[in-house]
């Protein structure tokens, strides 16, 4: 598959990651649309047929709104998750009615930002979901919205999706809301607004034109997360594509290889798994502010990160965290794992590798953050 590209590629794409959107399986009131719902799935069946499968589904939260008779979805916490809660097992049961009518298997895989963060559960989550795929099973992947509290405040399936698709390497993921493409204006306010068939590269120019969020409703991502997730993905050679999920065939056009929505070409140069985990996968709990002098030797020369080249520590974190590095203007341009924690970075920052062992009373590296463990952002 390496030398075929853009829209070709999807048609011979082997293994697949769908994200469905709330704003895909809702209506105008944000009530789970059945009619929508028996569409999309017997297109995610067409392309289980044929394809490895991953289906990353949000609407747990909108079928417990509906489950609970909620008039619409609450704005406290502890009522969201109530509402993920009481619609999380209603979802399977649909996902596994649909698919069950196909003669295909789904297993529920509930995940939160701590599986990912952790690269040891990282690691089972992808061992895992591969499992099930080598048996034919379909996973039906969600965020643990009842217990990730900041998630369900800050998170997003859009995000989700996005590290599942680089975690199994997949060669697609396709996208599917409530919108048509990425668009060069905003289609809310400018009717003369016009889809964008591709994207080599998603520049600041790009994310501006996907700001906001597109719909309100029971969802929490907009157009911005989603482009956001395709950008991340093409950086670890994943192509992606977003599209509608409320038009019936619309998953099929895509990986038929037609020229439905906008598709996110992969990048040329690729991040490895590993760099990719750091910059996409993992929160950073601190900073590390650093002189001009380290920041090229970061950015330009490919260098670690030498305790004499940090100016200030932020945050409290331990040894193996991850914390981003910091330009002088405040910037935050790579994220590493910290070789030595806040505390004893304080003590030797500004100071050069040979004085480290004199002042912390002994010597783990000489680095402050080893090339190894740095991402570039």
């Amino acid at each position: 598959m390496s030398a075929v590209s853009g829209r070709e590629s999807l048609r011979l794409a082997r293994r697949v990651v769908v994200k469905i959107g709330t704003g895909a399986l809702t209506n105008a009131t944000g009530r789970f649309n059945r009619e929508h719902f028996e569409a999309l799935a017997a297109d995610l069946l067409w392309a289980a047929d044929s394809r490895e499968l991953v289906v990353v589904s949000s609407g747990a939260i909108a079928l417990g709104v509906e489950r609970l008779g909620y008039a619409a979805k609450p704005k406290d916490m502890p009522g969201k998750q109530a509402c993920a809660a009481a619609g999380q097992s209603r979802l399977m049961r649909a996902y596994e009615d649909a698919f069950e009518a196909g003669g295909r298997k789904v297993a529920q895989v509930l995940l939160t930002h701590e599986d990912v963060q952790d690269r040891r559960r990282y690691l089972n989550a992808r061992h895992a979901l591969t499992r099930l795929i080598e048996e034919r099973v379909v996973p039906i992947v969600n965020e643990n919205d009842t217990v990730s509290i900041d998630e369900i405040k800050f998170g997003d399936n859009d995000t989700l999706a996005g590290l599942v698709a680089a975690l199994l390497e997949a060669d697609a993921l396709v996208i599917l809301s409530d919108v048509e493409a990425v668009y060069d204006a905003d289609p809310r306010s400018n009717p003369e607004a016009k889809p964008l068939e591709e994207i080599a590269d998603v520049t600041p120019e790009i994310l501006a034109l996907a700001g906001g969020a597109v719909a309100a409703g029971v969802g929490t991502g907009g157009m911005s997360t989603k482009v956001r997730a395709a950008a991340k993905v093409t950086e670890v050679g994943v192509r992606c594509v977003i599209a509608s999920g409320r038009v019936p065939g619309r998953l099929r056009q895509v990986l038929q290889g037609e020229k439905v929505g906008t598709l996110f070409e992969r990048r040329q140069s690729r991040r490895s798994a590993r760099t990719a985990w750091i910059a996409h996968a993992l929160r950073p709990r601190g900073s590390l502010r650093v002189d001009e002098g380290a920041r090229r030797a970061v950015l330009e020369a490919k260098k670690s990160l030498l305790p004499s080249g940090i100016k200030a520590v932020e945050g409290n974190f331990n040894q193996g965290d991850p914390v981003d590095l910091v330009d002088p203007s405040g910037a935050a341009f790579a994220r590493g794992l910290a070789a030595y924690g806040a505390d004893e970075l304080r003590l030797i920052a500004g100071k050069k590798s040979a004085e480290i062992e004199g002042i912390l009373g002994y010597l783990g590296l000489d680095e402050a953050v080893h090339r190894d463990d740095l991402a570039v952002l």
